[in-house]
């Protein structure tokens, strides 16, 4: 990677496909760009099938991730697989730590760390966590194999992590809160089709039951008659929350009430030398998808291109 100092025209928090995206563009620009992020593709990873990115009829998440890195550093981007512990403002710049008190100075900061699954809030959640709680389909389904199963959530990645689970498992049970599945028609249809899979509307679970591991839970009205359901693993797709950090606030980045960080149409925030991209912001109209977190990553990149040319 270099020596401990390392200076950048750019560095991007986050490897997603907003960070990939504008590693893409700034490569390209000839910015010496570096990306930090703990995984590469991010959240899109977990997706078991993607169907509407345009170059791709069919793919899996991690494949599309796979080639967004490929790209950006065939651009001669750098890529550091690592969290960061901390940024500060410097005279000329940032200064950027990540794991292992590696620092690194940039004229300008694209942050791209995108969101975090959102949780069920119940008791014990954390402590069945790898225990018959699970937030990646992808990840955790084939270790149930022949069992039963139930996806939480109603939206796109609720759908598609039931239809991987149907290949896998003997039952899913796909659990909803509301009247009506909020997913791509497209998505829905299909589910409803799949015959191993059973749509229960207007629940939730209150309770999570089992000693070592989920055995079974309590919904808030009963379900043919009962108020527990039998089950050997829980995949919670409930959408996702901006991730924050610390070091955030004493960069003086405005946010909305909601924590997605405030950006002006070419995804700079209120801080100067300071831009946005992703899930994480407040663009796109809150159409958060793969395609519009690209979008907003070139858009950034344009604009920190544009920005250091004129200041150097």
């Amino acid at each position: 990677m270099g020596d401990v100092r390392s200076k950048y025209d750019l560095i991007v928090i986050g490897a997603g496909p907003a960070g990939l995206t504008a590693g893409i563009y700034a490569g390209r620009y000839r910015l010496k760009t570096l990306i930090i992020g703990q995984i590469n593709g991010g959240l899109m990873i977990e997706a078991h099938k993607i169907c509407n990115f345009p170059t791709e009829k069919d793919i899996s998440g991690f494949e599309l991730g796979g080639k967004m890195s490929a790209n950006a550093t065939a651009q001669g981007v750098e890529i550091l697989n690592a969290p960061v512990k901390n940024i500060q403002k410097t005279s000329n710049g940032f200064e950027v730590w990540a794991a292992d008190q590696k620092s690194f100075t940039t004229k300008t900061l694209l942050i791209a760390w995108g969101t975090e699954h959102r949780q069920l809030h119940l008791e014990r959640e954390q402590e069945l966590l790898g225990r018959g709680i699970s937030y990646c389909a992808t990840c955790d389904g084939m270790f149930y194999k022949d069992k039963t199963v139930a996806v939480i959530g109603g939206g796109n990645s609720a759908l598609t992590a039931a239809l991987y689970l149907s290949e896998i498992a003997k039952r899913v049970y796909l659990l909803y809160r509301g009247e009506k599945l909020p997913g791509e028609p497209a998505w829905v249809e299909t589910v409803s089709q799949e015959k191993k899979i059973e749509i229960i509307l207007n629940t939730e679970i209150i309770e999570l039951k089992g000693e070592k591991k989920i055995e079974m839970v309590a919904l808030n009205r009963p379900y043919q008659n009962k108020e527990l359901l039998a089950l050997d693993g829980i995949f919670v797709e409930i959408g996702t929350e901006p991730k924050q950090y610390d070091y955030l606030n004493q960069l003086k980045i405005e946010r909305n009430e909601n924590g997605y960080i405030k950006i002006d149409r070419a995804q700079k925030t209120t801080a100067e030398g300071i831009w946005a991209a992703g899930d994480i912001t407040t663009g796109s109209n809150n159409f958060r998808q793969i395609i519009t977190a690209a979008a907003e990553g070139a858009i950034a990149a344009d604009a920190i291109f544009k920005y250091l040319k004129m200041n150097g």
